[in-house]
């Protein structure tokens, strides 16, 4: 498989995602981050797209999120329990095995993804990653966890002009959790789990500053 033309088609549609403001419905709003979601062209889910603005630079906050075995993100984000590099593509590439803990009072068992990433940098100043599901011959499916697929989804860290202790993030996403999961859990599961997330990333970035 060519890991890196699968990122590059991923980056190619996040940009179209965020250029493209048709069709969206706003399911959650709070003073953090506005959540709204449309239909999957990807599988029959949806897409969600939350954003929001976190006082710190793209800098500072990109410290907190990028996708690094070790890294900040395992420390916040209880949404992630391992984070194992799987392989590098290239310095800019890498496949990555994401395990998420059981999660909505247990309905949703420990889950693993395989994804593809590509950390992606513009010239105004946004930091991206850029991840989608792929196949990897060293990370077969393991017992004890159900394996999910991400579709194309990721984030924009971007400078907001005049703002320099500010930054927009703007995050898609559009999961199949896999197994059989009535939809009324998935429709209230994801929508609360970003407004969380962006919470949660609120004061990472906060405690990381203080350092």
């Amino acid at each position: 498989m060519n890991y890196r033309m699968v990122a590059d088609a991923v980056a190619e549609k996040l940009l179209t995602y965020s250029k493209d403001g048709g069709g969206w419905r706003v399911c959650k709003n709070t003073n953090e981050v506005r959540v709204s979601w449309r239909p999957s062209s990807e599988y029959s889910g949806n897409l969600y797209k939350g954003e929001g603005v976190i006082k710190a630079a793209p800098q500072e906050v990109w410290e907190c999120l990028k996708p690094v075995p070790d890294g900040l993100r395992v420390k916040w984000d209880k949404n992630v329990k391992v984070f194992e590099l799987i392989e590098t593509i290239d310095d800019a590439v890498s496949v990555f095995r994401t395990v998420t803990p059981s999660a909505a009072v247990g309905i949703i068992s420990p889950r693993d993804f395989v994804d593809v990433v590509l950390i992606k940098q513009y010239e105004d100043g946004t930091i991206s990653s850029n991840a989608t599901n792929v196949e990897h011959p060293g990370c077969p499916p393991k017992p004890h966890y159900v394996r999910g697929f991400n579709h194309p989804c990721g984030c924009f860290c971007a400078p907001i002009p005049g703002e320099p202790q500010k930054t927009r993030l703007t995050m898609f996403f559009q999961t199949d959790l896999g197994g059989y999961l009535p939809q009324s859990v998935l429709d209230s599961f994801f929508p609360s789990n970003m407004t969380e997330f962006y919470s949660n990333l609120a004061k990472a970035v906060k405690t990381f500053k203080a350092r």
